[in-house]
């Protein structure tokens, strides 16, 4: 990422942990519960962040986020045709909150992390959203975001 793109995204990013039970979950779209119990290790969440391209810790579930700003983050994915991330519900395990916290060094969720990188919050993701840099930085994971479609489709108009 470029140097204030890192450090504007390294501002904000925050996200939650996925119920791992049922519901309406979009294609590709992977919760997961607390996990191994015992607390969030660096390593573990390490391991965590770097095991998909996206990865968003929230308050909530992609199908019922808990707070308008972890909405946002779910919908700024949809927008772009994101559906294979990685989604863990903060509400579900505390320590796992605290713990990706702790590890980002930032005080809030939802938190965004793109190829294990910490972008930041909704308002980065919602700035790089509107400027374009989030098509770019999800091009450079092999991501084709579904709005260069829609405005190819109006430039033929």
């Amino acid at each position: 990422m470029s140097g204030s793109l890192s450090r504007a995204a390294a501002a904000l990013l925050r996200w939650g942990r996925g119920a791992g039970g049922g519901g309406l979950r979009g294609p590709g779209v992977r919760t997961a519960g607390s996990g191994g119990g015992g607390g969030s290790s660096a390593e573990q969440l390490d391991a965590l962040v770097k095991k998909d391209k996206v990865v968003v810790f929230l308050k909530g579930t992609p199908e019922q986020p808990q707070c308008g700003f972890s909405n946002a983050v779910v919908q700024i994915l949809r927008l772009h045709g994101v559906r294979d991330y990685a989604a863990y519900n903060v509400l579900d395990d505390p320590q796992l909150g605290q713990g990706i916290k702790d590890y980002s060094n930032w005080p809030t969720i939802p938190q965004v992390y793109l190829k294990g990188e910490f972008v930041g919050g909704c308002d980065i993701l919602l700035q790089m959203h509107q400027n374009g840099d989030l098509v770019e930085e999800l091009k450079k994971l092999g991501i084709r975001s579904v709005l260069l479609d829609e405005k190819k489709d109006q430039d033929s108009k």
